[in-house]
C-alpha cells in the first residue's frame, strides 16, 4: 500500500531545494563546479545503494575489460558527470540564448541536415535520447532553436517540486506529457505533424520489449516503435555528451530510423527498439562516465522455458502506454 504523502514536507522539501537552486544560481559556473565537486564526492560516500548498482551494472555491460578498481572510478565520474549536470541546468536560462549557444554548444552529425529538413518542413518526428550526458540541456535547446518538443516524462512525487521543474523545462516552448495518462497528448502531437521526445532507456518491467543492450536481453518499452509506425514517424536518436573544457557540449544526432523503409511486417516493432537500444549503446561508449549506470536497466529478464510451454514476450500491440523515466525529451 503506497504510504500517504505530507503536503507540509512536501512544501517544506520544496523551500529547501529554492533556497539550493538560489544559492548555486548566484554562483559564477567556476565556482558551481567546485560545489559540484564536493557534492559529488558527499553522494559517492552516502549512496552505497546505487553506488553498487552502477558497479554491477558496468560488470554486466564489460565483462572484464575494466578491472574492479576502473569500474570504481567510472562510477566516481558518474556522480561527478550528474553533480556539475546539475549546475548546469541551473544556469542554463542565463547561458543558452539564441545569439550566445554557439559559445557552449557544437553540432555535429551528418544527419542533421536531414533532421533539419524534417522539422522545417513538418510532418512527425519522435526523438529519442538515454540517461547520458545532459538530456535536459538538449530538450531546452530545441526550444531555443524554435522547435519546442514535447516530451514524455514521468510526474515528480512532490507536486510543488513537479510544478517548479515544469516550469523550468517549459520555458524556452517544451511542452511536458505525463507518462501516466498522456497517451492521447502524445497522438496529438503526432497527428499535429509536431516533434515528440522519450528517454528511451529505462527497464519496461517483465511484460516489455526484450532486446539486446551491451550484448543482454533488457525489457524496451515498445510504444515508441509502434507510435513511429503508426505515424509514419522517423526517430531521431541523439545526445548532448559533455567536451568541456567547463560548460561545452557535442550535441549530435547518431541515426535516423526511418519505419517507412522497412519491411512492413510484425517484426519492424522489434527491429525499430532493437536499432535505437543499439544506438544509446554506442552513444554510451564514447564516455561510459556520463551516463547513468546507477538505474537498474537490466532489473528484468525473459522468463525461462518450463517443460514444453514456452513464456512468450508479449504482442508488442498490447501496450498503449508509453513509459519513460522522470527525465526528459532529447531531453
Amino acid at each position: 500500500m503506497r504510504r500517504r504523502r505530507s503536503p507540509l514536507l512536501d512544501y517544506a522539501v520544496y523551500l529547501g531545494v529554492r533556497l539550493i537552486v538560489g544559492v548555486a544560481q548566484a554562483l559564477s559556473i567556476e565556482q558551481a563546479y567546485s560545489f559540484a565537486r564536493l557534492l559529488a564526492a558527499i553522494l559517492y560516500r552516502v549512496d552505497k545503494r546505487h553506488r553498487k548498482v552502477g558497479m554491477e551494472n558496468l560488470e554486466i555491460a564489460f565483462g572484464d575489460r575494466y578491472t574492479e578498481a576502473q569500474r570504481d572510478q567510472i562510477v566516481r565520474g558518474v556522480y561527478l558527470h550528474f553533480a556539475m549536470m546539475l549546475m548546469e541546468i541551473l544556469q542554463i536560462p542565463r547561458k543558452l540564448h539564441p545569439t550566445t549557444w554557439r559559445n557552449r554548444i557544437t553540432l555535429v552529425g551528418q544527419e542533421k541536415v536531414q533532421v533539419l529538413d524534417r522539422l522545417l518542413n513538418g510532418g512527425p518526428v519522435i526523438m529519442l535520447t538515454g540517461h547520458y550526458g545532459n538530456w535536459e540541456m538538449a530538450g531546452y535547446l530545441f526550444g531555443v532553436f524554435g522547435f519546442p518538443p514535447n516530451s514524455v516524462a514521468r510526474a515528480l512525487d512532490n507536486p510543488y517540486l513537479d510544478r517548479f521543474l515544469k516550469s523550468f523545462r517549459e520555458r524556452t516552448g517544451q511542452k511536458m506529457i505525463p507518462k501516466t495518462g498522456g497517451y492521447d497528448e502524445m497522438l496529438e502531437v503526432l497527428r499535429s505533424g509536431k516533434m515528440l521526445s522519450f528517454l528511451a532507456d529505462q527497464d519496461a518491467g517483465q511484460n516489455g520489449m526484450f532486446v539486446d543492450f551491451f550484448g543482454r536481453p533488457a525489457s524496451t518499452h515498445k510504444a515508441i516503435a509502434l507510435l513511429a509506425i503508426e505515424h509514419h514517424a522517423p526517430v531521431v536518436v541523439g545526445y548532448a555528451r559533455r567536451v568541456g573544457p567547463g560548460f561545452r557540449y557535442e550535441v549530435g544526432c547518431e541515426v535516423v530510423i526511418d519505419p517507412d523503409e522497412l519491411t512492413g511486417t510484425a517484426d519492424d516493432a522489434r527491429l525499430i527498439t532493437q536499432r535505437f537500444t543499439s544506438a544509446l549503446e554506442t552513444i554510451i561508449r564514447r564516455d561510459p562516465s556520463q551516463y547513468l549506470w546507477l538505474h537498474r536497466r537490466w532489473k528484468h529478464q525473459p522468463k525461462k522455458r518450463t517443460g514444453r510451454k514456452v513464456a512468450e514476450v508479449p504482442n508488442a500491440s498490447d501496450n498503449r502506454e508509453s513509459g519513460e523515466s522522470g527525465g526528459t525529451s532529447m531531453t
